[in-house]
Parts: C-alpha cells; sequence; structure tokens
C-alpha cells in the first residue's frame, strides 16, 4: 500500500517507521532539521523496551511531491490540518481514503452523525469550516490513537508505551477500506479494533486528555503526580464529571468508571503529556480539539463546564503569553 504521513512528528513518525519496516511504501511529510535528518540517515525509533532501529524512508517537505497514495494519515496536530487541506487533492486518486490521527473533537465529529445535530459545525476545531470545505468527509476515516511516543532529537523517536490505533468509519459501518486498513496496521504489529461507535472511544479518551494535559502543561507535572495530589485528582474528577455529562447528552456511553479512567493515567507513572511537552519546546499546544471543543459542546447542550471553563482560560492565555514572547517555559534545577 502506498501511504503517506503528513506530520511525521511521534505518532505519525512511529506510524510511518512501522509500516515501512512491514513493508508498506512510505512518503513522509516533515520539515527543517526533522526533514533534514531524516533524509540524511533515516528514522531512528527506539523501542519500548530500549531497542533502536533505523529505517531509510522517502521524505519531502512538499506534499505535491508525494504522488498519488492509497492512504492519507493526517498525523498532525488537530489545529494544524486546515493549514493543509488545500494540498491534500495532489495526494488522492479516486480510491484514496484520509485516515484523521488527531486528538479531541474531530472537525467531522457532527457529520454523518445521524442525531440532532447532523451536519453542524464545530468552530472551535474548524474555524470557518475550512476543513470541512476542502476535505471531502466520505474519504475520512477515524481513529483514536492510544500509543505515547516523543521526537527525542531530529530523526529521533522514542515510543513509550502502548500499540494500540483504533479505527472506525464515522457512521459506523464496516467497509472493505476499513478491513483493509486495519489488516494493513496489525501487520505493522499494531493492534487494530473496528469501531462500531467511534465518537464513544473518542470521548474515552478526551476524558482525560481535557483534564491531564491542560493541568500537567499549567503545573509542571507528570501523570502519576496529577494524580496523586489530592486538589488536582479533586479537580481531574471534577472537569470529567463535566465533560461526562456533556458526552452522555449526545448519547455517548461511558465504558469505564470515571476512577477506573484516573487510576488508568496514574498507571502510566511519570509521563509527561503531550501539552507539557509542547510548552516546553515552546510549540503551540493542542487546546482547541482537546478542551475548547468541550466547553463548545456544553454551550451547544446548555449544559454548565465552569471547571473546563476555568482551565481552558488559564492554558490559552500561557500559550498566548508563549506565543507572543516566542519562548518555552520549563523547570530547571537549582
Amino acid at each position: 500500500m502506498k501511504i503517506c504521513i503528513v506530520g511525521a512528528g511521534s505518532i505519525g513518525g512511529l506510524l510511518g517507521v512501522r509500516l515501512a519496516q512491514a513493508g508498506e511504501e512510505v512518503t513522509l511529510i516533515a520539515r527543517g532539521a526533522h526533514l533534514a535528518a531524516i533524509r540524511e540517515h533515516g528514522m531512528k525509533l527506539i523501542a519500548e523496551d530500549g531497542t533502536e532501529s533505523v529505517v531509510r524512508l522517502r521524505a519531502t517537505e512538499r506534499i505535491a511531491e508525494a504522488g498519488l497514495q492509497d492512504l492519507v494519515v493526517l498525523g498532525m496536530k488537530a489545529h494544524q490540518v486546515a493549514a493543509v487541506v488545500h494540498e491534500l487533492p495532489a495526494l488522492y486518486h479516486e480510491q484514496t481514503a484520509v485516515l484523521t490521527a488527531q486528538n479531541g473533537i474531530p472537525w467531522w465529529y457532527f457529520m454523518k452523525h445521524g442525531g440532532e445535530y447532523e451536519g453542524r459545525r464545530l468552530e472551535s476545531v474548524d474555524p470557518g469550516g475550512v476543513i470541512a470545505a476542502n476535505l471531502p468527509v466520505d474519504r475520512v476515516l477515524g481513529s483514536v490513537v492510544y500509543p505515547a511516543a516523543e521526537v527525542v532529537a531530529p530523526g529521533v523517536l522514542h515510543h513509550i508505551e502502548g500499540n494500540r490505533f483504533s479505527v472506525g468509519e464515522i457512521d459506523g459501518t464496516e467497509t472493505p477500506r476499513l478491513l483493509a486498513l486495519a489488516e494493513t496496521l496489525r501487520r505493522a504489529g499494531f493492534k487494530a479494533p473496528l469501531l462500531a461507535d467511534i465518537r464513544s472511544e473518542i470521548w474515552t479518551k478526551l476524558w482525560g486528555n481535557l483534564s491531564f494535559n491542560p493541568i500537567s502543561a499549567l503545573s509542571h507535572a507528570t501523570l502519576v503526580d496529577i494524580c496523586r495530589f489530592p486538589l488536582t485528582r479533586d479537580l481531574l474528577a471534577k472537569m470529567m464529571s463535566e465533560a461526562q455529562a456533556v458526552g452522555e447528552k449526545l448519547g455517548i456511553r461511558f465504558r469505564v468508571s470515571l476512577e477506573k479512567r484516573i487510576a488508568g493515567a496514574e498507571a502510566v507513572g511519570r509521563h509527561k503529556t503531550s501539552m507539557l511537552q509542547d510548552v516546553e519546546a515552546g510549540r503551540a499546544p493542542e487546546i482547541a480539539a482537546l478542551i475548547g471543543s468541550v466547553v463548545e459542546l456544553g454551550r451547544i447542550t446548555d449544559l454548565p463546564t465552569p471547571h473546563i471553563d476555568a482551565i481552558y482560560a488559564a492554558v490559552s492565555l500561557l500559550a498566548r503569553t508563549l506565543q507572543e514572547q516566542r519562548g518555552r517555559l520549563r523547570i530547571e534545577a537549582l
């Protein structure tokens, strides 16, 4: 299968390496020092057990140079999708599928939804409707990404933990292209369960991300520290309770308890969330899809989200300050 990974960061890079190792024809879209390192040395993957492998991959900065693809994986963060959708048609043949691999509420959430809000656009994740207008929804396959990985140096990835990419059609059907995608991921060593209700799975992951990520970014604490400190554990529970009420009003079934979801994060240990990693590196954090979308959904469903609102305000100001100062924020030992 010809596969183009648009956004070869931690998750996109992990997918690209493992798919290439499984024999797929992979092209990475990257830039800067990361692209230069991949071209010169290949992509190095440090696995969970510490073993290292290097894979030579085709890599380019220009999407149009990749050519026609069978599968396009959008591996960048949600707020970066709008910037590339105009270029994606250069990758399409008639049957090309586009796999969205972003965290949070996706831009297509109410498309092929069938509920009260069918077709409604979420301004928080698709400002001005740019993505919906330029990425045909019939091409889209959804996923819920569970691996944790980090770019530790240009061209070098560390796979921290997790091996599951749950996938589904956004209307819940089981199609030949979905089955083919799942089989491709499994050949690459991933678990790839098929989702008949992808939105409930999205909420299960989002449930934690909307609280763990911003609290981590604001406090510079790891998952286990946030979960074990009584005040932040209580704050987590309050934010998650508000989100659960919103999700359930939209017909979502939460298959695990709130305490079990927190315990699962605690068990990951001293892991820095992606939002904390972004703040430390001076990158724009993924705020709109993880938190702003839930705030917007709370307004749509007429449900209050005061704790989520407060954390959203604080982390949004932090992100704006870092952007204006062109800086980063990290704790260093004295």
